[in-house]
């Protein structure tokens, strides 16, 4: 009877996951400490800036970087990270944050987040049986201990308001430790331009969400309103990041077992004595409607008419039991099941109001399973829209409103990306399990989240789509590692708190949009400047030795320059 239940929509609403995430601060130890001659003329406590492209190493005597001074819009958020590092044995530490200050005017504390960086166990994507302690996790805990011989980051993050004045504005953020204060000035340069709120942004972001693994770790019930307490900060930063993009899926474990939660159906089918098909909505409507409300409201993506195991799953009254059909696009046995599905389906959400914006979603499968899936929807309704990662051109060109091409497959001619950019079609590419360079695996130097956005930019493509925003492993916070994916790959943020990744993948959005609203006014000189500038920035195919950091920092100066 437990299964009919997770099968009957409106019933899923009961289900109760056993298993209970509780986040804790203990970090594992490092299995590679590395070179500790650092610490031997060091006896006390050092706290300073450090730089936002270094992932700092837990028991390596840091290198510290100059004061920094931030440079953003109106609107925008900008970070730094500070360093302390411990000689001895801290038991508390504590970090508070100032005003900014511009003559009479002021950024208030309010808008500075700060975070304790926390340590976790991942591996390389060269050696999957490697295991590395690194920097990642963000901790707004008030408090933080600090072992010897031990660096502990401070992660800033300085929203802007809209409404700020431009012009320089200081700040200092005190360390209390060992009964001392430490005061570390900064200071933040507001220019007189505003950034759009993010549900403005034109960038596309798709990052898939997994809500089956936030109620296993949380040990919540699937759907209830414990559950989705615990979704909306989550979905609330993704909105904060410009996504665009409602995860659903449509039918049982679309992509296997990948993830150590796997998709269930949204959408529950049911055949019933007189061979007729019902279908219940319930958990497909309150989880959109849920993640609307959260400010994720352009696109509804639905996965998969074409699952990695071709295996389909339904309730059938006459046997009372539930059944598994095997079968592939373009067989008898698929039309019958999918066919009347999709109909309804689409006459579910024309009521809805949602069919405009819903998107059939196949990702990555053979051509000939495409076009077959292809071919049903069109005749199930022609108004239906189809979105998928493929690597596959021209044909899908013209069949699919919205394709993301993987780094390393971004074969579409620049001439037919604007002409589906002036058409209004999506073009995005995606990295996932690889490429090695760049990425955001636990492992990857941070620049390469933030080069993403800029990759975008100068490939002409749309925005960026990841397979996994949040398919947290058994226990993320410590140990990042899963199946047969580079450690970081299944998640972008923690359950509690983003991550250096994060940071860094929001600040590249932020400058696509930021280059995007400047370039109509550029001048034919800094046009070929910029041209010059993103020039480097598209290859699929780097360099082992690309410094992505450089890329990064080359961009950042160039929209100092023109803005």
């Amino acid at each position: 009877m437990k299964r009919i239940s997770v099968i009957l929509g409106a019933l899923c609403l009961t289900g109760i996951l056993s298993v209970s995430g509780q986040v804790s601060n203990a970090e594992p130890a490092d299995p590679h400490p590395g070179d500790q001659s650092g610490w031997l003329s060091q006896k006390t406590t050092k706290v300073g800036w450090g730089s936002v492209d270094v992932r700092y190493r837990q028991c390596q005597w840091p290198e510290f970087a100059k004061e920094p001074v931030l440079h953003g819009w109106k609107g925008e958020h900008v970070c730094a990270q500070a360093v302390i590092a411990a000689p001895k044995a801290i038991g508390e530490v504590k970090v508070e944050v100032s005003d900014l200050k511009k003559g009479g005017k002021t950024i208030p504390s309010s808008c500075v987040s700060r975070y304790f960086v926390r340590y976790v166990l991942t591996d390389t994507y060269s050696d999957r049986k490697d295991s590395l302690l690194v920097a990642d996790r963000l901790d707004a805990s008030p408090s933080a201990s600090v072992s010897a011989k031990t660096v502990r980051p401070v992660w800033l993050n300085v929203s802007i308001p809209r409404d700020a004045e431009a012009g320089l504005y200081k700040g200092t953020i005190t360390v209390t430790c060992d009964g001392k204060k430490y005061k570390l000035p900064y200071k933040v340069e507001v220019v007189d331009r505003v950034l759009p709120a993010p549900a403005e942004w034109a960038f596309h972001l798709d990052l898939w969400q997994n809500p089956y693994a936030v109620a296993r770790y949380f040990g919540v019930p699937l759907w209830s309103k414990e559950h989705f307490d615990r979704m909306r900060p989550l979905l609330t930063w993704l909105a904060d990041a410009g996504e665009k993009v409602i995860t659903a899926s449509i039918i049982e474990h679309p992509w296997n077992s990948q993830t150590y939660d796997p998709f269930e159906s949204m959408i529950a089918k049911m055949k019933q004595l007189d061979g007729t098909w019902r279908y219940d909505y319930t958990v497909f409507d309150t989880w959109v409607a849920f993640a609307m409300e959260c400010g994720i409201t352009e696109q509804i993506d639905c996965y998969t008419l074409v699952p990695w195991s071709y295996k389909f799953e339904y309730y059938d009254c006459a046997t009372n039991s539930v059944k598994h059909v095997a079968c592939k696009p373009g067989e008898q046995a698929y039309e019958d099941l999918m066919l009347p599905f999709l109909k309804d389906f689409a006459a579910h959400l024309k009521a809805k109001g949602w069919f405009e914006r819903t998107c059939i979603a196949m990702d990555e499968r053979p051509m000939d399973q495409l076009r077959a899936a292809w071919d049903l929807v069109r005749r199930a309704d022609a108004g239906y829209r189809i979105e998928g990662a493929v690597n596959y051109s021209p044909e899908v060109v013209s069949m699919m409103y919205d394709i993301s091409l993987g780094y390393r497959h971004a074969n579409l001619p620049a001439e037919v990306v604007k002409q589906r950019a002036d058409d209004n079609l999506r073009t995005t590419f995606y990295t996932c399990c690889n490429p090695d360079h760049p990425n955001t695996f636990l492992s990857s130097p941070l620049a390469e989240s933030a080069f993403l956005g800029w990759h975008a930019l100068a490939t002409g493509y749309d925005g960026y789509l990841r397979w996994a925003y949040c398919s947290w492993p058994a226990d993320p916070c410590a140990d990042s590692r899963f199946g047969t994916w580079t450690g970081g790959d299944t998640y972008l943020v923690y359950p509690e708190a983003p991550s250096l990744r994060w940071e860094r993948l929001v600040e590249g959005i932020q400058q696509y949009e930021k280059v995007r609203l400047l370039k109509s006014a550029l001048t034919p000189a800094q046009q070929e400047e910029l041209e010059a500038v993103l020039e480097p920035m598209r290859p699929s195919h780097p360099d082992a030795s690309t410094d992505f950091a450089a890329l990064v920092a080359s961009g950042k100066a160039f929209i100092r320059k023109v803005e």
